[in-house]
């Protein structure tokens, strides 16, 4: 089977819309702060906002040249952190070199941190409080993974990839005492020894470390669920971290790139944006 994220995202982006609709006066706000001109990074952002027209949340923009200063910048997510009707703050990353990423998402206000990423949301979320907000891609993932109706109770997870972005966020999610979790979670590595045995053990195997077309079918058992977050450009196109065609006859599931995880990241991120408008109500 292969689990088709852009028709679960899609589904999750009605009920919003249909939840949006229902509110009268104003809208939920998202205020996207992208620095410098890189174009994958540009190309996200008009996805993003793209999404949110869709869905009926309001786009407030901030294109900044990358010559930029740290206290410029923290001004302007100041400046975010105090405005009533901003309900959500994404800086677009990475940032130049001479930003400090970490001093960023910790001066955003994190009940305004619908990215999941500064440090209160992210210790919320190893507690197992549902009270901040989770991360939107391994969010996403386990949303992908209820809807495609894989279990996850006492099950191996094996997630390739250690990112405070993904792997160790998702290692968080997947092993607490709810339904939906419940795994049993082991985080591998560039520094791992014996990887292909590790993932080989997987009843669900996830591959977040960038790397092309890295996982091989030796490396998968007969019948895991084999969920790529990878996004690759490799001859001209976009491949995950799975080699997918040689991988896919092996499991009883498994996500595509594109179409996969991609869709679900901004699903969460549309739905965090809303979670937040709600909790400011």
């Amino acid at each position: 089977m292969i689990i088709d994220g852009k028709k679960i995202a899609s589904e999750i982006e009605k009920t919003l819309k249909s939840a949006i609709d229902k509110i009268h006066g104003r809208k939920p706000a998202l205020a996207f702060i992208l620095v410098g001109e890189d174009p994958a990074s540009m190309a996200y952002i008009r996805m993003k906002k793209k999404k949110c027209k869709e869905v009926g949340i309001v786009s407030i923009d901030r294109e900044l040249p990358d010559s930029i200063s740290e206290e410029e910048l923290l001004s302007i997510i100041t400046e975010f952190n105090q405005d009533p009707e901003v309900d959500g703050i994404l800086t677009q990353l990475p940032l130049p070199l001479h930003i400090r990423t970490e001093k960023i998402l910790e001066a955003t206000d994190p009940k305004k941190d619908v990215d999941g990423f500064h440090p209160i949301n992210m210790g919320k979320l190893l507690l197992g409080e549902t009270n901040g907000f989770f991360p939107c891609t391994p969010y996403g993932i386990t949303i992908l993974l209820k809807h495609a109706k894989v279990e996850t109770k006492g099950k191996h997870v094996v997630i390739v990839g250690r990112s405070n972005i993904v792997g160790k966020p998702l290692a968080a999610l997947l092993m607490q005492k709810r339904e939906g979790a419940n795994a049993t979670v082991t985080v591998a590595h560039s520094a791992s020894q014996n990887l292909q045995e590790i993932c080989k053990s997987a009843d669900i195997l996830i591959a977040a470390m960038g790397n092309p077309h890295f996982i091989k079918a030796d490396m998968v058992k007969e019948g895991a669920v084999v969920i790529d977050v990878g996004i690759n450009r490799k001859d001209g196109k976009l491949v995950g971290d799975v080699d997918f065609d040689c991988v896919a006859p092996k499991c009883a599931a498994i996500t595509p790139v594109p179409g996969g995880v991609g869709p679900m990241t901004i699903a969460m991120l549309l739905s965090n944006t809303l979670l937040s408008y709600q909790r400011s109500a």
